[in-house]
């Protein structure tokens, strides 16, 4: 896909971190950007339009493209950014909580695909960009359920790419790594990992490594910019990586290294012993 202006892109999650640094971006550069959150709420001004979508909703999400599709009458562009991040060792996490992140992160993605792909595929041409995360890729500790549905992300990615290329339709994975975000000080902590767990000191550790991590990570207009790289792309390709060189080359590097020799240094890293 080539060409910037007249391009009509629906950001979903825009009111904050890598959705808004990907919606301010594109607006900037002359896209005709719709950005979507659970409230009307942002940043102070913004240079395009926001609309309210509650991604776990399957009303919302419907009135929501049809909002776009009736101001814009088409749409060129999906980045299904929304989600939160839930921490707890996957013994601590109740089935509730896991519920809840699979709702936003995996189903929320679904919800929307299924919306705008009829159009799409009337107009013979259009690019979904699902936002994964290095985290879909390596199974973080103490993020068990947050990895979980990234995975399943990456899984629904690879299929639905297959079938939607014969009607013109791209799709692609943006997978950041860390990113200096409030997603940080949202994330939701499983209720029993924050009692009497036997998980509670390694809890502790890890989490002290994701947010210092989180903290020192890339600014989220290292995704923009990838995102505009593939948008601009005509034959985009299905990985896309936004990180720091150790966290891309680690993601890289998993499926040849010997399974014992990374999760050791996964391990290690987040200070698990």
């Amino acid at each position: 896909m080539s060409g910037g202006h007249h391009k009509v892109v629906l950001i979903s999650g825009a009111s904050s971190g890598i959705g808004l640094a990907c919606a301010g971006h594109l607006a900037r550069r002359g896209y005709r950007v719709f950005g979507t959150s659970r409230g009307t709420q942002h940043a102070g001004e913004v240079p395009f339009e926001m609309i309210q979508m509650d991604v776990d909703d399957e009303a919302s999400v419907r009135s929501g493209v049809d909002l776009i599709l009736k101001k814009a009458g088409r749409l060129d562009v999906v980045v299904n950014n929304a989600g939160f991040g839930i921490a707890g060792s996957v013994e601590d996490t109740s089935i509730e909580e896991a519920r809840a992140q699979f709702e936003t992160n995996f189903f929320g993605v679904l919800r929307i695909c299924r919306a705008v792909l009829p159009t799409m595929r009337a107009q013979g041409s259009g690019l979904i960009v699902n936002v994964g995360s290095i985290g879909g890729l390596i199974g973080l500790p103490y993020q068990g359920l947050y990895s979980a549905a990234k995975f399943a992300l990456e899984g629904l990615t690879e299929a639905l790419r297959i079938e939607v290329r014969p009607f013109g339709v791209h799709v692609v994975m943006l997978e950041p790594g860390d990113t200096r975000t409030g997603f940080t000080g949202r994330r939701r902590k499983a209720a029993a990992a924050q009692g009497q767990s036997v998980y509670a000191e390694g809890f502790r550790r890890a989490l002290a490594v994701i947010e210092s991590d989180e903290g020192n990570g890339v600014s989220p207009m290292v995704s923009a910019r990838v995102l505009e790289r593939i948008i601009t792309s005509r034959s985009p390709r299905l990985h896309y990586r936004a990180g720091a060189f150790a966290q891309v080359l680690i993601a890289l590097l998993k499926p040849v290294l010997p399974a014992r020799l990374c999760q050791w240094i996964i391990a290690s890293h987040y200070h698990v012993r």
